[in-house]
């Protein structure tokens, strides 16, 4: 355990502690130099620490002074290390004092302070008497931090105690006075300790410990929860597994946390709350733990300790004992009604260690004890297992969706160079268009969707991407390609519309602006892998592209486990097979186009495994296809009654056989697997935002970093930005309900930056682009992890490939029947 001065540190989460063992020992066998580094930041504190005597025990008790600036220098921390790629140790304290002041604060009087301006210490029997020859005169004067190495100003001080102490010495010899007298230091009151102590009138009793890592620092609570008693509404004990929860599932808290990053002492919990079976009615098949913990410190500060456990039916219940120990927690500051000050708020997780889970049982108490466990196991059961949802998603109709008129458009319909139909909505800013600074109007946005369905037209929303973009002056186009199901072609790929799509609406957008414009594309997942091909294809010329935005894709394409054994197992081909010569599929359950086989294609779909479940057939349906697009928790319901309904009707297949290509690959490439295009990277001369969601169900973000990664190593004269956006998965990072707040304020600050530089880009020097290739190549892997899983993709892969043989013969059966 000392390793890395975990005993002084603590060990980070996840391999730290391994880390520091390899790290040692190579050190020791004269391997390589030891790669530890000291990060230390300097600043003010608030000169709020204190030092007090008990006098019951005899003990002084120090308490530290508060930073201001802990929870920027711990993101600072952060954000060197994941740059740097190593791991974060993080003092137990949360700040470290190397040149203590204060303690005898020099004050005009006894009230304010130990000392007068001679240093002379106050007598406490009269306010303005001192102690004669009784001087202090070091660093204990100055009441306050200077920020700085206080060395000369403590040398200042002592000399100007000195002039006065030989004076006075003097004048005591000559009157021949007597030195004064010490006096004894009044005790000072120590804040008890507030914890929930044991009721012996109360049914049941539970006592529960996490340990973990928030904000970089070790964290551990120690809680005993108290369940509400019974009530006549639970009399029949089992309504409540087909309806609500159980009320023993809520729960009082008390107990303590232990955070000493934030503060030296105990911090006890004065209100605390905990419902053990919480429902989102967003998602009504998963169940959460709620945990709400108000806590004090003897200063006086409070802080509220929130998180959640959740818990998802994914594969039956696999991942049961990690959800059900993990607690997502958010650790904040209670900041005054009217306060100034800057809120701190720092993220992280506890877990509750397996021996603890079996001691947390062994005592139990309390007579309703075997019959808490009993419920709780049922509600489990139900969650894992039986999946009942609780409740539903609200049903919305058209009128309860978002009442304000969508601004105007005009659809342009475009051929194609090889033929095929696509079309182009065109939106006109008319709110005074803004100028940039060489007097010109903002050059147009083109947005392009993901594989199929809208991602930035959203009827429902007061707040998406078009909007966004139309009140910044932009004028916005829309390419609906030939993969959108109102220009749906039988037989396409990506490929085509990289070659054809894209270069015919730029074209058209060119024509309408002048051939001077520049224009500034965004894209979405596989709208993302076509820009990609049409610059690095030389299908379009960089030269006409002011700026390039990315959200989940890049020319990589990186897949979370679960999605790549789906890509590498032969679904695809076998879905195409039963498909035959008509590649869309009917997604809506009414539809009139649906026969036997887009039945049977929507039925294995609907079996595949997904993270989360949903009432709507749409949603599952199309999910079980790709995966999990999206969060329930962070899009509308209104949003989500417009894409089950009304948005996504059809799924064009064509393109899957292609995409699987260049998931297999990670890259794109040409629609016969041949690498065709990261051979140019001299066709990608344009400034680039990749932006990645943090809690990926489908695109990981090693995609964005790969790509940033490839374009500052390849293009250093531009400018290159990498974005993740944490709690965010797949699509939600368009259509999300906080996506305005979060990821559009990139994509439009990126832009901006674009017009602001214009051709000249980021007017790097020679030495310049060099020092950034170099910083390039000794990047670490990326800092950012996918979605992390207790199986391997090989075990998935072996339980998709039995599903798959299963189906084998079902499917021969369908095909022979339906041809």
């Amino acid at each position: 355990m000392l390793f890395k001065g975990i005993t002084t540190y603590g060990c980070p989460p996840g391999y730290g502690f391994l880390h520091g063992i390899i790290d040692e020992v190579k050190h020791v066998i004269g391997h390589q130099s030891s790669q530890g580094m000291v990060l230390n930041a300097i600043g003010y504190d608030n000169s709020d620490g204190k030092i007090t005597l008990d006098k019951h025990t005899d003990k002084i008790c120090f308490r530290p002074p508060q930073d201001p600036l802990l929870a920027r220098k711990i993101e600072a921390f952060q954000k060197v290390t994941r740059k740097l790629g190593g791991v974060l140790y993080m003092s137990r304290y949360s700040s470290t004092a190397v040149h203590l002041l204060g303690g005898c604060n020099a004050s005009s009087d006894s009230s304010g302070g130990v000392c007068n301006h001679k240093g002379q210490v106050f007598d406490s029997k009269t306010p303005s008497s001192v102690h004669g020859g009784l001087y202090v005169c070091d660093a204990s004067l100055i009441p306050c931090s200077v920020g700085i190495n206080p060395c000369l100003t403590i040398t200042i001080a002592a000399e100007h105690i000195s002039r006065h102490l030989v004076k006075d010495v003097l004048d005591c010899k000559a009157q021949k006075s007597a030195i004064g007298v010490t006096v004894d230091p009044a005790p000072v009151a120590v804040a008890r300790n507030n914890d929930l102590d044991c009721d012996h009138n109360s049914t049941l009793l539970i006592r529960e410990t996490m340990r973990g890592s928030v904000g970089g620092m070790p964290c551990t609570t120690h809680l005993k929860m108290k369940p509400n008693s019974l009530t006549g509404k639970a009399s029949n004990r089992w309504d409540w597994f087909f309806q609500e929860a159980h009320p023993l599932l809520r729960e009082k808290v008390g107990g303590h946390v232990v955070f000493g990053g934030i503060q030296k002492e105990v911090l006890h919990v004065i209100d605390g709350e905990i419902d053990m079976c919480a429902v989102d009615s967003r998602t009504p098949y998963t169940q959460y733990m709620h945990y709400r913990l108000l806590l004090a410190a003897s200063s006086g500060k409070r802080y509220l300790l929130e998180g959640r456990k959740i818990m998802s039916p994914y594969l039956f219940g696999l991942y049961a004992l990690k959800e059900t120990r993990t607690l997502h927690a958010t650790f904040s500051e209670v900041v005054a009604n009217g306060s100034s000050d800057s809120r701190l708020t720092l993220k992280g997780e506890l877990r509750v260690p397996v021996l603890q889970v079996l001691k947390s049982l062994v005592t139990l108490q309390g007579c309703n004890s075997v019959w808490f466990v009993f419920i709780l196991l049922l509600s489990f059961a139900r969650t894992y297992f039986f999946q009942i949802p609780r409740g539903r998603q609200r049903d919305f109709c058209p009128s309860d969706c978002f009442a304000k008129s969508y601004p105007t458009s005009t659809l342009h319909k475009i051929v194609a160079e090889d033929g095929n139909f696509i079309s182009c909505r065109h939106w006109k800013s008319t709110t005074n268009p803004e100028r940039n600074k060489e007097g010109k109007l903002l050059e147009p946005v083109l947005l392009l969707n993901g594989y199929s369905g809208e991602n930035y037209w959203l009827p429902t929303e007061p707040h998406d991407l078009v909007r966004t973009m139309l009140e910044e002056g932009h004028d916005v186009w829309l390419l609906q390609s030939r993969l959108h199901p109102s220009n749906a072609a039988t037989n396409s790929t990506i490929e085509d519309i990289g070659k054809y799509d894209i270069p015919a609406a730029i074209s058209g957008i060119i024509e309408e602006h002048g051939p001077s414009t520049k224009v500034h594309l965004v894209a979405h997942c596989a709208g993302g892998l076509a820009v990609h091909i049409a610059l690095m294809g030389g299908h379009v010329s960089a030269t006409k592209i002011s700026s390039l935005s990315c959200t989940n894709s890049s020319m990589f394409f990186k897949l979370t486990a679960l999605a790549k054994v789906k890509m590498w197992l032969p679904l695809v081909p076998m879905t195409m097979a039963v498909l035959g010569k008509e590649k869309i599929l009917p997604l809506q359950e009414s539809s009139k186009e649906a026969s036997a086989r887009h039945r049977f294609l929507k039925w294995i779909a609907h079996c595949m495994p997904r993270y989360e479940i949903c009432n709507c057939k749409v949603c599952e349906v199309f999910s079980g296809i790709f995966g999990n697009a999206f969060w329930h928790e962070n899009i509308s319901p209104s949003l989500h009654y417009w894409l089950n309904n009304e948005d996504i009707t059809n799924l064009p297949m064509s393109a899957f056989p292609h995409l699987r290509k260049i998931c297999n690959a990670g890259y794109i490439v040409d629609s016969k697997g041949n690498n065709s295009y990261l051979i140019h990277p001299e066709r990608m001369a344009v400034s680039t935002l990749y932006i990645s969601g943090g809690r990926p169900l489908l695109v990981t973000p090693e995609t964005s970093f790969l790509a940033n990664k490839y374009m500052r190593l390849h293009q250093p004269g531009f400018r290159h930005e990498r974005v993740v956006v944490e709690d965010f998965g797949h699509s939600d990072l368009l259509i999300g309900e906080k996506s305005c707040e979060k990821v559009f304020p990139h994509i439009l600050d990126h832009i901006r930056s674009a017009e602001q530089e214009g051709k000249k880009g980021m007017k790097s020097t020679a030495k310049g682009i060099k020092k950034y290739r170099k910083e390039v190549l000794d990047w670490a892997d990326d800092p950012h992890g996918g979605f992390k899983s207790w199986f391997s993709p090989l075990s998935i892969a072996l339980l998709f490939l039995l599903f798959s043989l299963a189906l084998i013969p079902f499917s021969n059966r369908i095909r022979v029947e339906t041809f």
